[in-house]
């Protein structure tokens, strides 16, 4: 079975979640998505967001089905914590689990004020000659995938595309900008949302934590087709993938909504 090394940039980028204004009534909601790879389903994902207007929790949970030799077969789950009371989502804390092939994986990253604090990654990687090395310097101003794709916003308009992040995974340092590409309407009934939405492109540029041998990492830094679209998350000020798409050397990773509750 192949590793699962050279997916984890688009587990990152796939990975994705949601948003909400500082003094808003709490909220909790459920959202449920499934991946794809050229077109066979690979995962389903769901998402649990609570907010109670100053502190937030978000929990993510996969099961992936597995695709023969490229994408193994397993289980996933992550949790971020931290501050809502901002006009963004700042995490103070990130763990990630893994299990495929009877092995297990685990990051843990503790924040402070948008800086790293800590990190911890069981067992840890290699620091093999392709490897760039992750720099104290670059692990401030920082933020965890997960709340790096929450959006907040007043309305659904391209000012919700108008984002620029600096992410550290426990692995990895890469930044994430997102600009406006055009209005669009959800029709599908076999989604979990019908309605207006907006579609952001995204750029992905590595940091360091990468290795300079991966051609994922180099497709994806390359890559001018990273596609998100954003959908209200009902009346609560929170902006959630509608569905993310990139187009890679194995055919499209899609991840789509198929239920929204809360």
């Amino acid at each position: 079975m192949a590793s699962l090394r050279p997916l984890r940039p688009l587990a990152a980028l796939a990975f994705a979640a949601l948003s909400l204004p500082a003094a808003a009534a709490p909220v909790s909601g459920t959202a449920n998505y499934i991946v794809s790879l050229g077109g066979i389903n690979i995962a389903e994902m769901a998402v649990n967001l609570n907010d109670d207007g100053r502190r937030y929790t978000m929990d993510v949970s996969a099961n992936v089905a597995g695709l023969g030799s490229i994408v193994a077969s397993g289980t996933a789950s992550a949790q971020s914590a931290g501050s809502s009371a901002g006009a963004s989502l700042v995490s103070q804390k990130f763990d990630l689990t893994t299990r495929a092939n009877g092995e297990d994986f685990s990051i843990r990253v503790a924040y402070d004020g948008k800086n790293v604090e800590s990190f911890v990654v069981t067992p840890p990687i290699l620091d093999n000659v392709d490897r760039v090395p992750i720099e104290r310097s670059q692990l401030s101003g920082v933020n965890d995938f997960l709340a790096s794709f929450v959006l907040k916003g007043k309305a659904l308009d391209k000012s919700l595309c108008a984002q620029k992040s600096r992410i550290f995974t426990g692995v990895e340092r890469f930044d994430i900008a997102m600009a406006f590409a055009k209005e669009d309407v959800a029709t599908s009934q076999r989604t979990g949302y019908q309605g207006p939405v907006i579609l952001c492109n995204v750029r992905y540029t590595p940091v360091s934590g990468h290795f300079t041998t991966s051609q994922v990492t180099k497709y994806l830094a390359d890559s001018d087709r990273i596609l998100v679209w954003y959908a209200p998350m009902k009346e609560t000020g929170y902006y959630i993938p509608y569905r993310v798409l990139l187009t890679t050397t194995m055919g499209d990773l899609s991840m789509v909504l198929t239920g929204l509750k809360g």
